[in-house]
């Protein structure tokens, strides 16, 4: 598979942009290259997030709406909130990752979301259960 092009978001606001292989949610690193083409291994467990994105740059301008844009979409519809307050609204991708009775208990570690917004920058997202405070589902 080529290389997909990732926004990784740190628990301590750290960001890095670059370029990840296959990734699979049951591993507890991802090798990343970034920008200047340095190769590093970095544990899930220090970031909040891996956004897929269309471009490094994306629109400084552009403010992701936070509504259900899509009709057509079969997945689940939730928001999630960050322990650093950001909100992300989209569609779960595949099942629902945590067990009723145990909010955000994950066996992968975090689960993939859609943003709902077809306009911004970011394609998909793997959500690291632990940098979120809570899940809401529509």
């Amino acid at each position: 598979m080529d290389n997909q092009k990732v926004v990784l978001r740190f628990l301590d606001g750290k960001i890095v942009k670059g370029y990840i292989g296959d990734f699979s949610p049951a591993d507890n690193y991802i090798t990343v290259v970034d920008e200047r083409l340095n190769e590093q291994d970095v544990q899930l467990n220090e970031l909040k997030a891996i956004f897929y994105v269309k471009s490094f740059e994306g629109n400084k301008h552009y403010s992701d709406k936070k509504s259900f844009t899509k009709t057509s979409q079969k997945s689940k519809k939730i928001l999630v909130r960050f322990k650093d307050g950001e909100r992300l609204i989209g569609y779960l991708e595949g099942d629902v990752p945590w067990q009723r009775g145990f909010f955000l208990e994950s066996k992968k570690g975090g689960f993939f979301i859609i943003p709902s917004d077809d306009q911004t920058n970011n394609i998909k997202a793997f959500v690291i259960s632990t940098s979120v405070t809570n899940v809401t589902c529509f």
